[in-house]
């Protein structure tokens, strides 16, 4: 069985992925063997949100199976209009969920991950400000 890529997603602050970085670093420290994480911080429920709209669903499961050479074909694949799959790719690469690879004056979209892992607490969020 092959090993999966993995990209956790997660809502906050980005305090517990800091501080699961600094045990890492010490681990690697230490000579321990440590997981290949990637982990990616949204700032809020919005910004998931974008993320996991059907229509990035779509284009992040089309990109992965096609694998096509641009945009244009990409939007070709999906069957949508090239500026609204622009968008969608530009926001994706703005999260650092697809890369592009240039090839003149085409962009290659990527998507280096193979499932996406959605960590959502249920405890309020941290805001910083005391309770009303």
């Amino acid at each position: 069985m092959t090993d999966r890529t993995k990209l956790v997603v997660r809502v906050g602050t980005g305090d517990r992925t800091r501080r699961e970085a600094r045990e890492r670093i010490r681990a690697l420290e230490r000579d321990e063997d440590v997981e290949d994480r990637h982990v990616l911080v949204l700032e809020d429920e919005t910004e998931l949100h974008r993320l996991l709209s059907p229509a990035n669903l779509q284009l992040l499961r089309a990109i992965r199976e096609h694998e096509p050479e641009s945009m244009r074909e990409a939007a070709d694949v999906v069957d949508r209009d090239f500026k609204e799959v622009h968008r969608n790719l530009t926001e994706l690469e703005a999260l650092n969920v697809v890369e592009f690879e240039t090839d003149g004056r085409a962009k290659r979209p990527i998507v280096r991950f193979d499932e996406i892992d959605v960590e959502v607490s249920l405890d309020a969020p941290d805001t910083g400000q005391a309770p009303a």
